[in-house]
């Protein structure tokens, strides 16, 4: 298994520099990670850094909670983009959730979506299922499905989201039309291996260079 198409190799903890950006773009080139996952202030200089490698730069929108407005999260993917980034994991609004306003819920996902795919990125809806119960998974995941989001991811990595039964719940109301990011806890190879056979096309993950090693040494 080429497990390293399938990893974002992340770093958003609140202490993130400079250095851990230059660290962490290195590590993506070296290892041909998908992507690497970076706070919106490092965009900028994860494009030069990136600009002569395959990997992607994705970054994150309302992160971690997801509950500023709308109108804001639109703005922080505006200029995520202006910024060079190609794929952006943004967080619903799940204190509007919870208050059950669904028009909002949907509008919200809606709104985010349209304003990445009109600029023809890709949007991941991160739906923090750890705080969500199975119906709310089923419903909000519905509302993905319905608004053409690219994936939906979930976990921030804030809880732990991923775990095979759920990924096996959103493969069944995405149904194949919608990918699923794994992320929340993922640590190892043998985790990492079971999001994917549980249906996961992509993994969240600040361990991924420690998980492509652990590959390694079961293959040498």
């Amino acid at each position: 298994m080429s497990i390293e198409k399938y990893i974002d190799h992340t770093y958003l903890k609140p202490d993130c520099t400079q250095h851990s950006v230059e660290t962490l773009c290195k590590e993506g080139m070296k290892y041909g990670f998908f992507s690497v996952c970076i706070p919106p202030f490092y965009v900028s200089k994860a494009k030069q850094l990136l600009e002569e490698s395959d990997c992607k730069i994705s970054t994150v929108i309302g992160y971690p909670y997801g509950y500023s407005s709308t109108a804001a999260k639109v703005e922080e993917i505006k200029r995520a983009l202006d910024d060079g980034a190609d794929e952006l994991d943004a967080v619903i609004n799940i204190c509007a959730l919870k208050d059950e306003n669904w028009n909002y819920v949907k509008n919200d996902i809606e709104s985010m979506t349209r304003a990445v795919q009109m600029r023809g990125k890709v949007i991941k809806i991160i739906i923090e299922t750890a705080l969500l119960t199975r119906e709310e998974i089923v419903k909000v995941s519905e509302f993905c499905l319905e608004s053409g989001v690219d994936f939906v991811k979930t976990s921030t990595g804030l809880f732990e989201g991923a775990d095979t039964s759920t990924i096996a719940l959103l493969k069944n109301v995405l149904k194949g039309l919608v990918k699923i990011k794994a992320s929340g806890g993922i640590r190892n190879f043998e985790q990492a291996e079971a999001m994917i056979n549980a249906g996961a096309n992509r993994l969240g993950t600040s361990s991924g260079t420690q998980i492509l090693l652990q590959t390694s040494s079961k293959t040498s």
